[in-house]
């Protein structure tokens, strides 16, 4: 994390200086949310960042070389300088998708990805995240809905920092925990402390358990706070002083800091070697990527379509007769197993009677028993009026906070 917002900060030292040429947008107060969650996930697992998920692209090994010089559109940036932002990503070796533009297209791109892995059994779990405002984009419920049908092995991440630019969360949704929206597709669903990085890599890690072992989608809410404007260029004025006051003290580098001091996993001398350690490395860095060419013009010709530049092949990890008639041959006809009307009193079933098991020993979507809670899980028990019995369940303090 450290690494992360020291990078940030000189990237945004490089802005004032006209050497960024793309948008700049800081995760400054949400670091937890990309690293805790980029750290959950196995080596052969998909992630698909945006544009504040800086930190999940150096847990994924990409130097800071490579952000530097992306955003300075250098020739010896990953796109070699066709992008001034942080569309770039590795597909061979780290798994890792580009960032687009358009927020929630992602969401279905990631499920297939996931959906695809299952198809050649490769035990992959996909993910990506996105802000509290991409949660209003068709593409978001259109893609999460496919990956609830599918039971795709996907998690996505809910970046809840309570402004989409300058609208805030309540704006623009009714709920108050985004996170219920799961509901509404039949998922398992969590809440976390995006400001605390050792709950967001437990809560992650639970996820991308429950979806590799086939139960279906994860929808992680991470509530944290954007500390710095949308981009370098928004002072964020519309912002109360006493909100982001009130965040400050919930830095997640200090708490982590502080976690890590309580639990005598470091010292003064640790802590210095490290802070001096990612001083050398963005030093050198800065200093290849200021020193390195802008792309010759003619580069602008090509690349613009694939003419035999790589291979695409599918990597098989299951024989494909599984996969293939007549083993994978069924039946063109559907069961009747949950009925919409009673068929005794001919009224509508209630939807406790709908939802029930698929087979037996496969808990359903209200069920408990598989390491997340029912619909929701880490959210802390509501306030309940004298006599009535709270519909959530308390979740204990985790470590950390």
């Amino acid at each position: 994390m450290r690494l992360n917002r020291e990078l940030e900060e000189q990237m945004a030292r490089l802005f004032r200086q006209n050497k960024i040429v793309g948008g700049l947008y800081s995760s400054y107060g949400q670091e937890a949310i990309s690293v805790g969650a980029a750290y959950a996930l196995g080596p052969g697992d998909w992630i698909a960042p945006m544009i504040r998920n800086i930190g999940a692209l150096l847990v994924r090994g990409f130097p800071p070389r490579d952000v530097l010089t992306q955003h300075m559109a250098r020739y010896t940036s990953p796109t070699q300088g066709k992008d001034g932002t942080s569309h770039f990503g590795d597909l061979k070796v780290r798994h890792v998708v580009s960032p687009t533009s358009m927020l929630g297209d992602l969401i279905p791109v990631m499920t297939g990805i996931a959906m695809a892995g299952r198809y050649l059994g490769q035990k992959i779990v996909a993910m990506t995240w996105i802000g509290d405002g991409g949660t209003s984009t068709g593409a978001f419920h259109e893609g999460l809905n496919l990956a609830a049908v599918q039971k795709a092995p996907f998690v996505l991440v809910i970046e809840n920092n309570q402004w989409a630019y300058s609208t805030p969360v309540r704006r623009q949704s009714r709920l108050r925990d985004l996170a219920d929206i799961a509901s509404a597709y039949g998922i398992e669903s969590a809440i976390v402390d995006g400001n605390d990085v050792v709950a967001v890599e437990r809560t992650t890690r639970e996820a991308v358990a429950h979806a590799r072992a086939g139960n279906g989608p994860v929808l992680i809410e991470a509530k944290t706070m954007r500390m710095r404007g949308h981009a370098q260029h928004d002072g964020a004025e519309y912002v109360p002083k006493e909100m982001l006051e009130l965040w400050k003290k919930r830095d997640p580098l200090d708490r982590y800091e502080k976690f890590l001091s309580e639990n005598k996993l470091w010292d003064v001398d640790t802590k210095k070697e490290i802070d001096s350690r990612i001083a050398r490395e963005i030093q050198v860095d800065v200093e290849f990527a200021e020193n390195s060419p802008f792309p010759p013009p003619e580069l602008a010709e090509q690349g613009v379509y694939c003419e035999g530049c790589h291979t695409v092949e599918a990597v098989w990890k299951r024989p494909k007769e599984e996969v293939m008639p007549p083993r994978s041959s069924v039946k063109a006809e559907w069961q009747l197993r949950a009925p919409l009307v009673n068929p005794e009193s001919g009224t509508v079933a209630r939807r406790h009677e709908q939802l029930k098991p698929s087979r037996p020993g496969v808990a359903s979507s209200n069920s408990a028993g598989n390491g997340l809670r029912p619909v929701v899980a880490g959210r802390v028990a509501a306030k309940t009026k004298p006599g009535k019995k709270s519909s959530r369940t308390p979740v204990p303090a985790k470590a950390g906070r």
